[in-house]
């Protein structure tokens, strides 16, 4: 499996949740659509409607009906599109977490200009390592109130590496939608990407009613590709317009008969479509390895990388130990250095391996650990860090 990816000869990559490589049967389609497109604009690939062909992909891959996936760019353009188009009606509020990222907190907050809808934050945990998946459900019930139309979370936390109880969480919201009508229910809204291709739950595992997420990380999917799969379509309005049979129905006759479904929130307009179309690949290439096994060897190496972690006096985790509340992954700050970004450099420099650092307020270093990774690897990252601070 490793020897499909263009890998270096030495060190290792623990940052591919940015951008990930694409494995060679990736690359290769990504070669043969952009050939055809090159040698003919009306270009057509064999297997037929190609965004069909991604939508079908994905949702074998989710368990769900192809109807119910819209095509994006990436999970912020999902998030954007999602938020902004959710139906408000005066008076409701949306809820979301003090430890979402920039693509919820901003999207959140243009629908707050926009609608004058009160964006509310809650803290689920104090101190990320001890979370629990109790008191993180506990904090969120309660600040769920009966005019809440939106509840916004974040699968697994790119601050902190805390991987939330979704399916929990979704019971939550499943109470205190209890008795309301279709306009008035909580709509439980996941930002799914760091969560999405390392953990092998499908939709109906989660129980969300929407999920986000961009396809380039641990699925190793083309860069500039992305998905929301919902189930509460009906309560969302477009914002860009799609290039789909329905849209051109309302364009050329003002009305139209076929039945409308995700496509017509997929945005219209010219797109790298040689990257969109090789998506399918990438979950055919995900699917051939097998998620769950997938899961396992992401977690299994997580762990490792934690409990060698945790053996150093100058470490301090940020990511809960347990797999039940953890991914990929694996968040620290180490003694003795003013910025994460000196670990990123001296461990790219001095040992070639790649890190990144969290894009928060409060940085921390980060590892991600996926299915190009080894033990072996894993062991050298913990050695270099040791050497820090």
């Amino acid at each position: 499996m490793r020897a499909q990816f263009d890998l270096p000869a030495e060190g290792a990559d623990f940052a591919a949740f940015v951008l990930a490589r694409h494995p060679a049967p990736v690359r290769a389609k990504i070669e043969e659509y952009r050939r055809g497109l090159d040698a003919s604009p009306e270009y057509v690939p064999p297997t037929g409607d190609p965004d069909l062909a991604v939508r079908t992909a994905a949702g074998r891959f989710l368990g769900a009906s192809p109807e119910t996936i819209a095509l994006t760019d990436s999970t912020t353009m999902g998030l954007a599109l999602l938020y902004g188009g959710i139906i408000l009606r005066d008076g409701q509020d949306i809820l979301t977490t003090e430890h979402d990222f920039l693509a919820t907190h901003e999207s959140l907050r243009l629908v707050s200009r926009r609608t004058g809808a009160k964006v509310r934050r809650v803290r689920l945990y104090d101190d990320p390592a001890k979370a629990s998946a109790g008191e993180i459900v506990s904090r969120l019930r309660k600040e769920i109130r009966p005019n809440t139309r939106i509840v916004a979370v974040t699968w697994v936390h790119s601050s902190t590496g805390v991987r939330l109880p979704i399916k929990e969480i979704a019971g939550a919201v499943a109470d205190a939608n209890k008795g309301r009508a279709a306009k008035d229910r909580a709509l439980l809204c996941v930002d799914g990407v760091h969560g999405f291709a390392a953990m092998a739950d499908g939709v109906e595992d989660l129980g969300c009613d929407f999920l986000a997420t961009g396809t380039h990380k641990w699925l190793f999917g083309p860069r500039g590709t992305g998905l929301v799969w919902g189930r509460a379509w009906d309560q969302v309005i477009p914002l860009i317009p799609s290039f789909g049979q329905v849209s051109f129905d309302q364009f050329f006759y003002g009305s139209s008969r076929e039945k409308v479904t995700a496509e017509y929130y997929t945005p219209g307009g010219f797109k790298a479509f040689e990257h969109r179309w090789a998506t399918a690949e990438a979950f055919a290439f995900q699917q051939a390895i097998g998620p769950g096994r997938v899961q396992a060897h992401v977690q299994e190496l997580a762990t490792r990388l934690k409990e060698g972690l945790a053996k150093l006096p100058k470490v301090k985790l940020a990511t809960p130990m347990s797999p039940e509340l953890s991914a990929g992954l694996v968040c620290l700050s180490i003694d003795g250095l003013r910025h994460p970004f000196e670990a990123v450099e001296k461990l790219r420099t001095d040992h070639k391996i790649i890190t990144s650092t969290t894009p928060y307020a409060e940085s921390l270093l980060r590892l991600g650990t996926t299915i190009v990774n080894t033990p072996q690897q894993v062991d050298q990252a913990i050695q270099a860090i040791s050497t820090l601070g």
